[in-house]
């Protein structure tokens, strides 16, 4: 199975893993198993778990992997296609006015792009330190800043990004395990 975390966009998505049953199954196909083997490691009847599976199948959540052979019979293997599913906040927005807003803005667009990146990351990261044990290197931090003006918000902007460059370089290496660094400045969406 593939561990990362998946940002879910289609709304029948979605749909699919609202079901408790499906979540369970889902849970179960963490890795390769048959309607049969998920039915006996949920509790639930196999009739029921081949309809479910058929549902996230249809919605492109779980995926056929294989077969074995069990006695006479030949099952089909499925496996969840992620260890985590994260429901983008595109989906509750109603109308084309947001889309519209973002293609205007660019440095929005990218902040709404950093938040999704960083709950999939993080929802992957959980995955990994949840079901395989492993200890996460990780950091982070929040901070309220208020700027007295744009320009001073502006120059707050000019001095960040002239001392970033030079700390990433002193830094970073070329080879290494690989980490991501984010900052994001914006107004807080509390005040008005």
């Amino acid at each position: 199975m593939n561990s990362r975390a998946r940002t879910l966009t289609e709304p029948a998505a979605v749909e699919a893993l609202t079901h408790p049953v499906r979540r369970r199954v889902l849970a179960a196909l963490r890795s390769a198993d048959s309607a049969a083997g998920v039915a006996r490691a949920i509790g639930q009847p196999r009739q029921k778990v081949n309809y479910h599976l058929k549902e996230l199948e249809r919605a492109r959540l779980v995926r056929p992997v294989g077969e074995r052979r069990k006695g006479h019979l030949i099952e089909k293997l499925f496996e969840a296609v992620a260890g985590t599913f994260v429901v983008s906040p595109r989906l509750s927005w109603g109308d084309d006015r947001r889309e519209d807003a973002l293609r205007d803005q660019i440095s929005l667009r990218h902040l709404v792009k950093l938040g999704e990146r960083l709950q999939q990351d993080a929802s992957g990261l959980l995955d990994r330190a949840a079901f395989d044990g492993e200890e996460i290197a990780s950091a982070s931090v929040e901070a309220d800043v208020r700027f007295a003006s744009e320009a001073a918000r502006s120059a707050f902007m000019e001095e960040y990004l002239s001392a970033l460059g030079p700390l990433l370089e002193k830094h970073g290496a070329r080879r290494g395990r690989g980490f991501r660094v984010a900052l994001a400045v914006y107004p807080d969406p509390e005040e008005e």
